[in-house]
């Protein structure tokens, strides 16, 4: 209405006709002052406000009987604003975001008003959304006050009311609509049902606040819940892998990986590349710096020995060093000579290991009677989680493996770098020739005979670097039985290792779009042994451009061992050999099903076995 809030002219059939005296205005004022204004509930949830007159000064509110009533709809009328006025009647107006309650009063006091004096009329919308208020125009409504019925020239509802004693306030029509609502069940016009409309006086309770989001550094790698109509044997094969591998938590420091992103987002641009601050933290810069001198070791020990033979006063200890270093058989002796522990567990290894983070996880136990293979997955580019898990200490596994002495295995020709080849060795690691497995998984140990030791293996080798993409897994595991025959004959249980994030620490040139560099890459493969990725990762004091890693999560999985019995050479069967096989790629799916939505969130493809 254009002005809801002013006097109501009476029509000509009212009968309030009689001018209000001085006296009765007086009294007016006093019983305005004196009203109450109480909140209603709609029913579309929203608050809406009606104005009571008291009775009287000395009777208390809400001590009247209880009242029967009843709600009697034959039309529904358009929306109203909510108003409240005050003139020689006292009127009521209730009104609802889907409704409102127009009510007017006798012109007797307060005191005196008695149940055939009370009448209302209500205003419900069908519609359960918020409608626009028609407007009107307050000059030319026409109003009958009959019988405790407000009648109107707009269709209408009417309220009948049928009670004991009035109450104090003189007209209840919160309780009457509420209790109507109540009665009619649906709201009308619609199948949808009506709320409870809260009691008159009774507290509102305060809306719910949204519930903030708190982004922590955990991964909660627990099932998904299944849709009601899935599959009951697909629900009990997921819940029985979820019963086999335990829920799995990547923990690291959100303090430091927020002030990581801060650093990128704030970097200087520079001709596309976005250059690191100056204030870097010394622990990050530590941490950088032991990655940098592991990943250029070989150049830096080879660089150092040319220039030692440049150098002819340090010929007699070069030649001894040469001929020591063809004819040494340490790695492949088994015997695990100039193996460090010191050394492994140096604090370099720990800032090798933060640089990404990387973290080592524990799936089963593995007895320490054992002999173990663990087939690491996949290679990526240069391995650094198998390095940081398997070669150091770093990630706890002697912790976490108690009684198992654990050797990374690399190419033999790693063996023939000068002084490179003493560094691998005093990590404990040693050749991947089937001899060298041969001989650690047979000797020493707690028993004389392996007990107690490892090996690990990155069976998918140089040819598996190539498929080395951000957000993939393809495993070159097909054809590659070798491991499971010697695990046959030295009778050590094989143990599927799966790293999450290694094909994600570089970035290289997809061997699909460019089929002539793979034909290329393939060539020196099957000439040298060995293949050379074209990579790029971020630089030293850049994040786009150079030969560093990235700074990815690495989440090393350790899974379930499968039991290998040993068997002579003469008694390997092809049969068994591919039983073994197909069991290991069936564990290595379980832990890929398991953990890639905790660890793999925003992986662009499944894992792929190629062959």
């Amino acid at each position: 209405m254009a002005d809801a809030s002013g006097p109501l002219p009476p029509r000509s059939g009212s009968l309030s006709k009689e001018k209000p005296s001085k006296k009765n205005k007086k009294n007016r004022q006093k019983t305005a002052s004196s009203s109450e204004i109480p909140v209603l509930q709609g029913v579309d949830g929203h608050a809406a406000r009606h104005s009571l007159t008291s009775a009287s000064a000395g009777q208390p509110s809400g001590t009247s009987a209880k009242k029967e009533k009843q709600l009697h709809t034959k039309t529904s009328t358009p929306d109203l604003k909510p108003s409240t006025s005050l003139d020689t009647t006292a009127t009521v107006s209730a009104s609802a975001s889907l409704g409102s309650l127009n009510t007017r009063a006798s012109h007797e006091k307060p005191a005196k008003m008695s149940n055939k004096d009370e009448g209302g009329v209500t205003n419900e919308s069908a519609d359960s959304s918020v409608s626009e208020p028609v407007t009107t125009n307050p000059a030319t409504p026409s109003f009958t006050h009959v019988d405790g019925v407000l009648e109107t020239d707009t269709p209408r509802t009417e309220v009948s009311q049928t009670a004991g004693t009035a109450p104090s306030t003189g007209l209840d029509y919160a309780d009457a609509l509420k209790d109507g609502l109540k009665e009619s069940g649906l709201k009308e016009g619609t199948e949808e049902k009506v709320e409870d409309l809260p009691l008159e006086g009774a507290r509102e309770e305060p809306a719910e606040k949204p519930s903030r989001k708190t982004i922590l550094p955990i991964q909660d790698n627990t099932a998904r819940g299944e849709p009601g109509n899935a599959d009951p044997d697909v629900k009990q094969e997921k819940q029985a892998l979820y019963d086999e591998y335990p829920s799995l938590y990547f923990e690291g420091s959100d303090k430091e990986l927020a002030q990581m992103e801060r650093d990128r987002a704030n970097a200087y641009h520079a001709a596309g590349i976005r250059f690191a601050p100056l204030n870097i933290p010394l622990q990050r810069r530590l941490q950088t710096l032991a990655v940098l001198v592991h990943s250029l070791f070989i150049a830096i020990t080879v660089s150092f020995f040319f220039f030692l033979c440049a150098i002819p006063l340090l010929w007699p200890l070069v030649i001894p060093y040469l001929l020591h270093m063809l004819l040494s058989k340490a790695a492949t002796d088994g015997k695990l000579h100039f193996r460090s522990e010191r050394f492994r567990r140096s604090r370099i290894w720990h800032f090798f290991a933060d640089y990404f983070p990387a973290k080592l996880h524990k799936t089963h136990d593995l007895p320490a009677d054992r002999k173990y293979i663990f087939g690491y997955h996949p290679h990526g580019i240069i391995s650094h989680g198998a390095f940081a898990a398997f070669a150091t200490e770093a990630l706890g596994f002697s912790e976490k493996f108690s009684g198992i002495t654990n050797s990374l295995l690399t190419l033999d020709s790693n063996f023939r770098i000068p002084i490179y080849r003493d560094y691998i060795l005093s990590l404990g690691l040693r050749s991947v020739s089937k001899e060298s497995i041969t001989n650690i998984l047979s000797r020493g140990g707690t028993d004389g005979h392996g007990a107690g030791r490892a090996v690990t293996i990155v069976i998918g080798g140089a040819r598996e670097s190539l498929e080395a993409q951000p957000g993939t897994l393809r495993l070159v595991l097909g054809e590659r039985k070798g491991f499971v025959k010697v695990a046959m004959r030295t009778g050590a249980d094989i143990v599927p290792v799966l790293a999450f994030g290694e094909n994600d620490l570089y970035d290289q040139v997809s061997p699909r779009s460019h089929p002539c560099l793979h034909r290329l890459q393939m060539f020196v493969l099957r000439t040298l042994k060995f293949t050379l990725p074209f990579l790029h990762g971020r630089g030293i004091f850049n994040y786009d451009v150079g030969l560093m890693p990235y700074r990815r999560p690495l989440n090393i999985v350790v899974g379930k061992p499968i039991r290998v019995t040993k068997r002579a050479e003469s008694d390997l069967e092809t049969s068994e050999i591919d039983h073994l096989h197909d069991l290991y790629v069936k564990e290595l799916e379980k832990m890929w099903e398991r953990y890639k939505d905790g660890f793999a969130p925003e992986r662009s493809e499944e894992m792929q076995i190629l062959k």
